[in-house]
């Protein structure tokens, strides 16, 4: 079974001075999700933004947000999310104690549930769990900057995630987040992703809305 390839740019690069800007931007430029980063400080080394943000993001787009949570404890405020206006909110397997239990309660809220790994986190993590979920973030940079160069590695990591897919039936997407690119994209995809983030690539180009359009032009537009 097929699927379209889907964009998300991910607003961590963005001039947060001009936010709703560059999310109206990318919008018009037929972005099919709006990625948030949300960081902590704990988890990852860096701070970002919270649920005030997300629901002042829901006034200036219709296209879904997908919120991922790069926090400790995302048990205790997956609501914060859910209740801002989280459309899918993804964590990673790392920070869950019970992660069944979150992934319940983002569905029991109406929204999409991912799970992310990190690149130093082993794959069969997944196999647990994948049933259950919508996406499997894979990063393929070390979560907590954007800019970073993407990890050549992740291609193995999206392949064996994609046989576990298909070994158990589930129906999540794959995602690829960190490094993507004009060159990268068409990597993952041929891997298996179904969805790219892309933080960047589109924000620090001088047209950003171009480039939602030439990353996805540059990963196939359809894959097994």
């Amino acid at each position: 079974m097929s699927r379209n390839v889907l964009i998300a740019p991910s607003i961590l690069s963005a001039d947060f001075m001009q936010l709703g800007d560059a999310v109206r931007l990318v919008t018009d430029a037929g972005a099919d999700f709006i990625h948030v980063d949300v960081m902590d400080g704990h988890f990852v080394p860096n701070l970002t933004i919270g649920p005030p943000v997300i629901k002042a993001l829901k006034r200036v787009t219709a296209v879904p947000l997908d919120v991922h949570l790069m926090i400790s404890n995302a048990e205790a405020s997956v609501g914060w999310y859910l209740d801002a206006g989280a459309d899918m909110v993804t964590v990673h397997v790392e920070a869950c104690n019970h992660l069944h239990r979150v992934i319940q309660t983002i569905h029991q809220a109406g929204a999409r549930a991912g799970v992310s790994l990190n690149p130093g986190t082993p794959v069969e993590s997944l196999r647990a769990i994948i049933r259950d979920l919508d996406l499997v973030l894979v990063m393929s940079v070390n979560p907590g900057f954007g800019g970073q160069a993407f990890i050549p590695e992740s291609t193995d990591r999206i392949r064996a995630i994609s046989r576990m897919i298909d070994e158990t039936g589930s129906a999540a997407r794959i995602a690829v987040d960190g490094g993507i690119d004009t060159v990268t994209a068409p990597l993952v995809t041929a891997a298996g992703a179904t969805m790219l983030i892309a933080g960047s690539a589109v924000f620090c180009a001088d047209d950003p809305a171009a480039a939602v359009g030439a990353i996805r032009s540059s990963a196939q537009t359809r894959v097994v």
